[in-house]
């Protein structure tokens, strides 16, 4: 990787790329820290947030972000609204016709379901603002509530954020025109690496209060931390082959066909949609009762009920790493089924003249195809699953670490993000090296 980045920086154009991206970066990180929104006590959101935001949809909401949505800075949405207007709408695109036509009809098409996502991501920033308003006003952190000026400070804080939030999709396109890499996953690389500083001071802290078993759990938490990097890497890059041999055909005196290629298939082709999806899910429990909180005292079978209810969905439940882990695998099973279809796959092979050797053309190819994406499938959604559930499974062998960012889902991003942009910046610099047959 650094001897890419050394001979990406030789190159001139290639250099300016990687000096916007690095400014568009730092704009982010400007406006995600330095930059708050008006007529609010961060300090109180702060407080709040630290103290309320451990196993529910905020924690993961506030990672994502780098830290902005505790600040309640400008960029306090990030890129979420972006990101789930982008899969809600690439999941209506296998269901709905119209969209599923647009997506056929190449470059154009793309441009157009472009625009229905940036549209819908203004509706979801609509609502997520409101919603994280209301998340302020009842934590105290909002200093004008009543009358008109609450009005207007509500209008001027959702404005605020609505604005940032599409401010934040604008930055990200500007990567993919002008810098190195996909702008969105470079975003959100950049707030999930700002909280490593913050998750590499809890563990200095937890040694210094309890050096005894904490300077072992320091260093089991380094090498852990290797190893995890490198097991991702070997399971981002490991796939299945499936060998094709076309057939040999005769057009006057020139041979066409003949050749031995193959199909191949990652294991880990969904990415880390499966694990945003579940933990969507998982956390939905603990994010309701953040608003409506249990009333533990109660002697009524519905308090008893409630509270033990949000008790099971704790982050430290083994209930919650148990139930994760099953709904990344379902989740991954229907993210792949939408993305490979056996039966387009077989009917391509045979217009080409292709085949799996030993395998008939038609049906058999079919579910031959479908058995290796089942047996595929399986091995990558417990990849995925053994990731996630890794902060359950540490925040309860160690609670003091509880808080730690070791989540699998900001692990996994980081290094499929890094490998992402290692390969583009591979493939541009290759492209200005290649020799031409002129020379």
């Amino acid at each position: 990787m650094l001897e890419t980045l050394r001979n990406a920086w030789k190159v001139e154009e290639t250099r300016k790329k990687l000096l916007f991206t690095l400014l568009i970066i730092i704009i982010f990180r400007i406006g995600s820290v330095l930059v708050p929104a008006p007529f609010l006590d961060t300090q109180v959101l702060a407080e709040w947030m630290n103290a309320n935001s451990d196993n529910n949809a905020l924690g993961y909401l506030n990672l994502f972000s780098g830290g902005s949505m505790s600040k309640a800075t400008v960029f306090a949405l990030s890129i979420q609204p972006f990101i789930n207007a982008s899969i809600i709408v690439q999941l209506l695109t296998y269901a709905l016709p119209p969209l599923e036509r647009l997506s056929k009809e190449g470059e154009e098409g793309r441009k157009k379901i472009d625009k229905i996502s940036s549209v819908f991501s203004l509706v979801l920033a609509v609502f997520m603002a409101f919603a994280y308003y209301l998340t302020m006003k009842n934590a105290g952190a909002v200093q004008y509530t009543k009358g008109f000026e609450g009005v207007f400070a509500a209008i001027v804080i959702m404005a605020v954020f609505i604005t940032g939030a599409m401010a934040v999709v604008w930055l990200g396109n500007r990567v993919n025109e002008k810098g190195i890499g996909n702008g969105v996953s470079i975003l959100i690389f950049a707030g999930i690496i700002a909280n490593g500083p913050t998750a590499i001071m809890s563990l200095i802290e937890a040694a210094k209060n309890k050096p005894n078993p904490y300077v072992f759990v320091d260093l089991f938490v380094l090498v852990f931390f290797v190893f995890i990097i490198g097991f991702i890497v070997f399971m981002n890059e490991s796939e299945r082959r499936i060998p094709i041999q076309y057939a040999k055909r005769v057009v006057g005196r020139k041979q066409y066909g003949g050749q031995s290629t193959h199909i191949p298939v990652k294991v880990c082709m969904s990415g880390v949609m499966p694990i945003i999806f579940a933990n969507a899910f998982v956390s939905l429990p603990m994010t309701i009762a953040l608003f409506f909180p249990p009333d533990t005292a109660g002697t009524s079978w519905w308090d008893k009920f409630y509270a033990g209810f949000t008790n099971i969905f704790s982050y430290r439940s083994p209930v919650y790493a148990i139930v994760l882990f099953f709904l990344i695998i379902g989740f991954n099973y229907f993210y792949v089924s939408m993305q490979y279809n056996p039966v387009e796959i077989a009917n391509n092979l045979r217009q080409s003249n292709g085949g799996i050797p030993g395998i008939r053309p038609g049906k058999p190819t079919s579910d031959y195809i479908q058995r290796v994406l089942s047996k595929i499938t399986l091995v990558g959604a417990v990849f995925l699953g053994i990731i996630a559930v890794i902060p359950s499974i540490f925040g309860a062998v160690f609670p003091d670490l509880g808080n730690l960012a070791l989540g699998g889902t900001s692990i996994l991003i980081v290094v499929s993000v890094a490998l992402e942009t290692v390969r583009t910046l591979e493939s541009q610099i290759m492209m200005r090296h290649h020799k031409g047959f002129l020379e």
